[in-house]
């Protein structure tokens, strides 16, 4: 049969189901396949926090979206163009996400009456006319892949499990994917059960070769690669990203890297890959609790390593006193904050901007640190790399602020030239500095970066003082004397102010614009989606985005100066808003979200074309 190939710009695809059916290995697998084609890419992974949720229940619904085009996009798309559902759950925690007109294939073998009424349905979707105005395919994924493992050496439980691949090759035909790359995957997978390859593989091609052949299926699309600066591409997730930025920092510090941590969702994706690249002089620890970790880790920065712990809000709250302890003693280290919703234990696996205020403020005492946040995946990388700069260049702790969307989503990402990475280089103390040519004083401080020197133990004639009482100036004798705390303080506050940033970049096309839309982390790329839209629609609007959130780029008072209205859109409930109109007194206006999901471009769009027309 032939079949017609349409072209298309993009597309938005929803893979939905149990968070046992695979739809996160299945959504990653078509990523990388669209990865390998050459797409532009941004994915939404979104499962339940329980390792195995209720199967067949609303709560227990996992999903993974993937947006590819032939062009840049910024945001894992608002609406699925279609919907994989593999069970009555699926289909009613995602059909309202829907537009009219989206594809919805539907698992048609787990729409029983026990199924149904698991999730209120006492008329299957398929008959009582709900779904008029999208394109429904019903397909028996579940039978269709047992028939076709029929004749293999494999359990009817294990047959059925497979159903994954079956819908994985039919959206790889639908969409003209190349498939070898899942075809060695699945190799490498079920390696020691070579039962389990043959029958994976067998559930794919049989997929696929249902799309071929079926009559419901007339059409095949095709989305052209998208173009893109020249050089080597990877698909990579925030966290992942993230672990490599910090092999880079090992790699061009030239220190060895102390990674201490507990696992906590989201952030464990971290410590699984540091683990594997010891070769790069990188110790990976895996503590019994919070405060271990980065107790360890703070150790190791006192001896010579670049230290870095990872964790979530919950551990961050934790790690509080020992924070302020590697203020007071002004040694390198660098915290990573992937935000999920709070409060408490919140919602693990749903994303978040809330940990702001506590990286900013949430210590005992003045004590002060930098903070910077990436902007999406791939930006994780060199984020970690600027965070290790300011930690060993200015002897501060540097809290990281990624979050659930940023570490789970993925994109494409440029590999680096290593040699062009910033120098992260460190010259320890190796001899006195005083100016009897005998002394050492730990806390005689570099007249530009205000740090003090780094001088491993054991360093003979630099023996010195630790811990978390008071320090006298350049000595570091513990001192009581009120004019010594004073100038103490306001000295570790202005070594963070000293800090160089670069200047805030305002994107603003036409120079017209009378609204900025101000963001940081993760909203960048929701914004960025929106104001073109607005811009393609004659509307101008200015954008810019903050990474470095402490210290601010020194222009950001005058940016914020030249517009009318300040729009700051937040997963939170307004805390840059709030440092913005203390600051600078700007009468910033918040928009806020807290429903553990992304900024959509569309809400966006709709919210800052009101502000722009009526101010």
């Amino acid at each position: 049969m032939t079949k017609q190939v349409r072209q298309l710009d993009r597309v938005v695809i929803r893979f939905a189901g149990d968070s046992g059916d695979g739809m996160q290995l299945t959504g990653d697998r078509f990523t990388s396949e669209t990865a390998q084609l050459g797409n532009d890419i941004s994915t939404l992974p979104n499962f339940p926090a329980e390792i195995r949720a209720p199967a067949g229940t609303l709560p227990g619904v996992s999903s993974f979206q993937v947006h590819f085009a032939d062009y840049d996009i910024l945001t894992p798309g608002d609406a699925p163009n279609v919907l994989v559902a593999m069970n009555p759950a699926a289909l009613k925690a995602n059909v309202g996400d829907l537009p009219r007109g989206a594809a919805i294939i539907v698992n048609t073998d787990e729409f029983t009456k026990r199924n149904l009424a698991k999730v209120g349905y006492t008329v299957s979707p398929l008959e009582d006319g709900s779904l008029e105005g999208y394109s429904v395919h019903p397909v028996g994924l579940t039978s269709m892949t047992v028939g076709a493992l029929a004749d293999h050496d494999v359990s009817k439980k294990d047959a059925e499990r497979a159903k994954n691949m079956f819908a994985l090759g039919l959206l790889s035909w639908m969409y003209s994917r190349p498939y070898e790359s899942t075809i060695t995957f699945l190799e490498r997978k079920f390696a020691a059960r070579p039962e389990l390859v043959s029958a994976n593989i067998a559930a794919f091609k049989a997929g696929w070769n249902f799309g071929e052949t079926t009559e419901d299926f007339a059409v095949r699309y095709e989305v052209k690669p998208a173009k893109m600066p020249p050089g080597t591409y990877r698909n990579i997730t925030g966290n992942a990203a993230l672990a490599l930025g910090i092999v880079a920092s090992a790699v061009r510090s030239k220190l060895p890297v102390f990674l201490g941590a507990y696992p906590i969702t989201p952030a464990s994706d971290i410590l699984h890959e540091l683990s594997k690249h010891k070769r790069f002089g990188i110790t990976t620890m895996q503590a019994e609790d919070e405060i271990a970790a980065i107790g360890a880790t703070l150790g190791a920065a006192y001896g010579g390593a670049l230290g870095i712990t990872t964790t979530s809000g919950p551990g961050v709250a934790l790690k509080g006193e020992t924070i302020s302890l590697a203020v007071a003693l002004e040694l390198p280290l660098v915290i990573v904050d992937v935000q999920r919703a709070g409060p408490s234990t919140g919602m693990p696996t749903k994303t978040e901007q809330a940990d702001l205020n506590m990286a900013l403020f949430g210590r005992h005492g003045e004590a002060p640190v930098a903070v910077i946040a990436p902007k999406s995946p791939s930006d994780c990388f060199h984020a970690i790399i600027e965070a290790s700069r300011i930690a060993l260049t200015h002897r501060t702790p540097v809290i990281l602020l990624s979050d659930n969307y940023v570490a789970n989503g993925s994109e494409p990402w440029l590999l680096p030239d290593v040699e062009s990475l910033p120098d992260l280089t460190v010259e320890f103390a190796t001899a006195p500095n005083g100016e009897d040519g005998t002394t050492f004083l730990p806390y005689l401080r570099d007249p530009e970066t205000l740090a003090r020197p780094w001088a491993i133990p054991g360093t003979a004639g630099l023996e010195h003082r630790i811990g978390g009482l008071e320090k006298a100036d350049k000595t570091g004798d513990i001192s009581y004397d009120p004019g010594n705390h004073d100038f103490m303080v306001r000295t570790r506050a202005a070594r963070i102010e000293a800090i160089q940033v670069p200047d805030v970049e305002v994107e603003d096309p036409d120079g017209e614009a009378r609204v900025l839309v101000l963001g940081w982390g993760s909203t960048y790329g929701p914004i960025g989606a929106a104001c073109r839209a607005l811009r393609q629609r004659g509307h101008s609007v200015a954008q810019a985005h903050l990474r470095h959130l402490a210290p601010m780029p020194g222009n950001l008072g005058e940016v914020l100066g030249s517009y009318d209205r300040v729009v700051i859109p937040e997963m939170n409930l307004g805390q840059l808003a709030h440092v913005i109109r203390a600051r600078y007194l700007v009468d910033a206006i918040p928009y806020n979200k807290v429903r553990g999901l992304p900024f959509t471009a569309a809400e966006l769009e709709s919210m800052l074309e009101d502000v722009v027309k009526n101010g």
